[in-house]
């Protein structure tokens, strides 16, 4: 799946999943931005990949930005193709969660969730549709979850953002194929991460009993996935939605 020449940009990718997805597109030869609310995060992963990534000639980019504000999403995307001259690649990643159950949750808590990890979602694939249009091909590749397709109890803002995503993903696919784009989506389920790692081990037991391959999932686990997704050997599949969550749900 060698993906040389290609630029792309992963939001959320300073950290987990996120920097997962970056590392497996450095790995097969993208450049890549990462893009991230937290600047210095992002720059810190930058620095760390091109120091594992043994003088690769792969470029990195770190770019500060909030999802949810357009114009800030347009001013990175912009910058990418001054500076870089193309974009072959989006993967929206950036996500947040602010749990609790529906009737104690706040107005402002089912805003935030949705004005990242929806809206921003909208603005990064609007953001970057012209060039891919002129390009006539790109690649893109929303992060959904299990929960947008299950429901979670205690996560209604989050499930609701999620399974939007989904929407969202089927309808642009469906609008941009006729230019070559590809849009898929990949929901992962439950995946090791600090916050994970923080569950006691007894609903650690209770969690892994609901998994037929009795594991929680990895960030690598996610980023193969998006990595097939946005390969030429996917070049056939669009609309789709790929679990990643050993088997907790089968669709």
């Amino acid at each position: 799946m060698n993906l040389d020449g290609q630029i792309a940009i992963v939001t959320g990718g300073a950290q987990g999943i996120g920097k997962a997805i970056v590392q497996v597109l450095i790995q097969s030869g993208a450049d890549v931005v990462v893009a991230d609310m937290n600047l210095d995060r992002a720059r810190e992963t930058v620095s760390e990949l091109e120091s594992a990534s043994g003088g690769s000639g792969r470029r990195l980019m770190a770019v500060g930005v909030n999802v949810a504000e357009s114009k800030q999403v347009t001013e990175m995307v912009d910058r990418v193709v001054k500076e870089w001259g193309k974009l072959d690649i989006l993967v929206n990643n950036a996500g947040i969660t602010r749990d609790g159950l529906l009737l104690r949750m706040s107005e402002e808590d089912w805003n935030r969730v949705m004005d990242v990890n929806l809206k921003g979602t909208f603005h990064c694939t609007k953001a970057v549709l012209p060039f891919m249009i002129r390009q006539r091909r790109g690649r893109i590749v929303n992060i959904a979850s299990i929960v947008g397709a299950m429901g979670n109890a205690g996560q209604a803002n989050y499930a609701a953002s999620k399974a939007a995503v989904i929407g969202f993903t089927k309808s642009a696919a469906r609008e941009y194929a006729s230019r070559g784009i590809t849009v898929n989506a990949v929901a992962p389920g439950f995946i090791d991460t600090a916050l994970t790692q923080n569950l006691s081990q007894e609903v650690r037991d209770l969690l892994l009993k609901q998994i037929p391959l009795a594991r929680l999932g990895t960030a690598m686990d996610v980023a193969y996935a998006v990595r097939f997704l946005i390969s030429e050997e996917a070049g056939y599949i669009t609309g789709q939605v790929i679990h990643v969550n050993g088997g907790m749900l089968m669709i």
